[in-house]
């Protein structure tokens, strides 16, 4: 029997913390198509998800990076190492691990900074996908190459290829001048059983930020990434029959920003109302691009109540979402969305 395209939530919090309470890992979503496991960002334990939900490492076909903050790809050198112990030898395909290029250009110093700063590692400060993995796997160098000579494993260099998303030319992107221009979603990646495209969402000073589109023969999926309210999100998700959008609570922020008024509080303050959507901005954005589901994600706080993101629910008319960890959702799930009472519900499938 074949089973439809399905989206696990391996991991549902956002931001670059650990939770003492350990409801929510760091940010990491699975698309399922057959016995296909594409995986969008590496957030902090997400190999320990994919085990728990009983994804083989073996099926994974792309692992598609939206940003390079810490919090979206705080595991992937652990995905990439661990990872391969539990792969076939000899090694069966090659994995991209696809995401942005470099930035290029140093962001721009907050407004709210009084001081100079100098940025660290200048010989490089903003690399892009293929350096980062780079990096990551030379630090597990030591490691690497004594299971490859003692053991005789494969490397991750058999499994795993960076590559770096390029962004046309005539859109006139620029991380600081330009970092969001209006635009369609364009193919970054296809295989016999998904289409991959990417937008650039408004996630500024880092930039470039991607969202991506996720096509099979059973539906849409759509990931916002980390952004602000942007209509490129709503032409990546148009007529999806799901959108993952993220949410934050701006009333938290302005719990935070009363406790702390120095710089950096007042910086990361400007940062979160510039980059970041409320659950009804996610609802409004959801509506006008006539997607069938909404699940809210990459949450943040990680540990709010659930209520909190379900008070305007009654607001969409598709089917709404809040996903836990290990959530399952169906695609055909969106075909069917009855009255509100039964739209408004947990997905957790045990």
């Amino acid at each position: 029997m074949r089973v439809g395209t399905r989206v696990i939530t391996l991991g549902t919090a956002g931001g670059p913390v650990w939770s003492a309470d350990a409801q929510r890992t760091g940010i990491a979503t699975a698309v399922i198509v057959g016995d296909r496991t594409y995986l969008i960002d590496a957030g902090s334990g997400v190999g320990r998800q994919m085990v728990r939900a009983g994804l083989p490492f073996g099926s994974l076909r792309g692992i598609f990076i939206t940003h390079l903050h810490s919090d979206h790809i705080v595991d992937l050198g652990a995905l990439m190492v661990f990872g391969i112990m539990r792969m076939p030898i000899p090694p069966t395909h090659r994995i991209p691990v696809i995401g942005p290029g470099p930035r290029g250009v140093l962001p721009p110093v907050s407004t709210r900074g009084t001081t100079s700063v100098t940025p660290v590692f200048p010989e490089n400060p903003t690399p892009g996908m293929i350096d980062t993995v780079d990096a990551l796997l030379r630090g597990f160098a030591t490691d690497i190459n004594d299971r490859l000579l003692d053991s005789l494993k494969p490397t991750p260099l058999d499994w795993f290829t960076a590559q770096e998303i390029q962004i046309p030319a005539a859109l006139g992107f620029h991380p600081n001048d330009n970092p969001t221009p209006e635009m369609e979603p364009f193919v970054v990646f296809e295989d016999d059983a998904v289409r991959v495209s990417a937008t650039l969402v408004k996630h500024a000073p880092m930039a470039p930020a991607f969202g991506y589109r996720v096509e099979t023969d059973d539906g849409v999926v759509a990931i916002s990434g980390d952004t602000g309210p942007t209509d490129n999100v709503i032409r990546l998700a148009r007529d999806a029959d799901l959108l993952l959008h993220e949410a934050l609570d701006f009333a938290w922020v302005e719990e935070q920003y009363e406790r702390t008024r120095d710089d950096s509080a007042r910086a990361v303050r400007d940062h979160h109302y510039s980059s970041h959507t409320s659950p009804e901005e996610a609802i409004r954005i959801a509506s006008e691009a006539g997607a069938r589901q909404l699940a809210l994600h990459h949450l943040v706080p990680r540990g709010a109540a659930r209520e909190l993101w379900l008070r305007e629910a009654d607001s969409f008319a598709g089917r709404f979402l809040v996903p836990d960890d290990l959530d399952v959702i169906e695609l055909r799930d969106a075909l069917s969305s009855g009255p509100a009472s039964s739209r408004v519900q947990s997905v957790r499938t045990e």
